[in-house]
């Protein structure tokens, strides 16, 4: 696609100065810097202010809130980038523990509930990304994106996954060492291919189970070890669909950080039409007609709801509808 990076969480061309990761002598000084700064986060959400949530707060690195040691996963901040040739990190206070905290709106699919910490002004909330990730600019979700899935790499790979013994944050946060067996461990990123598949002038969607009511979505999996993204979208529409899909070919990508997912957005062409779902994967699957999708996006449908925006899902069926996936 002429224009597969204008997708949510790509694009912005962040300088992510890798080349900084592994000097210490550099990585001191630009935290010491007068316009290095950080974004801040808490147990997955992201720090933003003003009164529409659309701003993602950067703070100096001098604030105490991050000076101080920043109590959360990795004790120290993780270098993002360079942003108009300053330094910028993500920390995390993922230990604080907010009074009268909703741990029943944590659990819902989309988390509604926004946190605030007394140290900063009003309008400064947590907020979960899925909610911001359309107000953003390119930069700012490129940003998010990152630092929620890096930090949340190191969450739950704090162990050598050789030897077992617990492994120290290194490379200014892009790599873990094993202080027993020498390992290096980086962060992980799962791909999944999503497909579009058509079959004349419909498309095959389907639900998984928990969904919210009305929910649908194109097809989705994991590729497996020794498998091309040709095949994986093969397997997983007849796996999840009963359908046979013939020729292949690659859309765009998305960083999708809930919690370390590259979605390899494709299109698909179907063999036949006949669904035959299996209940262990999905709950329901039909195919989709133009008209009707035209109808979803409006809000029009009597039982669809349109797909969420900001997922490739979303962009992927905006540009078929406009027939600008070429």
């Amino acid at each position: 696609m002429k224009h597969a990076e204008t997708v949510t969480f790509g694009g912005s061309g962040l300088d992510r100065a890798a080349e900084l990761r592994g000097n210490r002598d550099v990585l001191r000084f630009v935290r010491s810097a007068s316009d290095t700064v950080s974004i801040l986060l808490w147990r997955g959400k992201v720090l933003v202010c003003g009164e529409n949530r659309s701003q993602l707060v950067r703070l100096p690195i001098s604030h105490p809130m991050i000076s101080n040691g920043p109590e959360g996963i990795t004790k120290e901040p993780v270098l993002l980038g360079r942003e108009d040739g300053a330094a910028i990190f993500a920390s995390d206070i993922s230990s604080w523990e907010p009074k009268d905290l909703d741990t029943a709106a944590m659990g819902q699919f989309l988390d509604p509930s926004e946190q605030h910490h007394p140290d900063f002004p009003d309008d400064h909330l947590f907020v979960e990304l899925r909610r911001l990730m359309t107000w953003f600019t390119p930069r700012d979700a490129e940003l998010a994106a990152t630092a929620k899935a890096i930090i949340g790499w190191h969450q739950t790979h704090k162990f050598c996954a050789k030897c077992g013994v617990p492994s120290d944050i290194d490379q200014a946060g892009w790599q873990r060492t094993c202080p027993a067996c020498g390992a290096h461990h980086f962060p992980r990123t799962d791909p999944v291919v999503i497909m579009l598949i058509t079959r004349g002038s419909s498309v095959l969607m389907g639900r998984s189970p928990g969904w919210p009511s009305g929910m649908f979505s194109l097809l989705a999996g994991f590729i497996e070890p020794g498998e091309t993204l040709e095949a994986a979208v093969r397997r997983e529409v007849w796996e999840e669909a009963g359908i046979r899909v013939g020729a292949v070919s690659y859309l765009a990508s998305q960083p999708w950080p809930f919690p370390a997912s590259l979605m390899f957005g494709c299109a698909g062409e179907a063999l036949d039409t006949e669904i035959r779902i299996d209940p262990e994967e999905i709950e329901e699957a039909r195919w989709v007609s133009r008209n009707d999708m035209l109808k979803i996006f409006a809000g029009e449908h009597p039982e669809i709801k349109p797909a969420r925006k900001g997922a490739i899902a979303h962009f992927l069926l905006e540009n078929w509808l406009a027939d600008t996936l070429d």
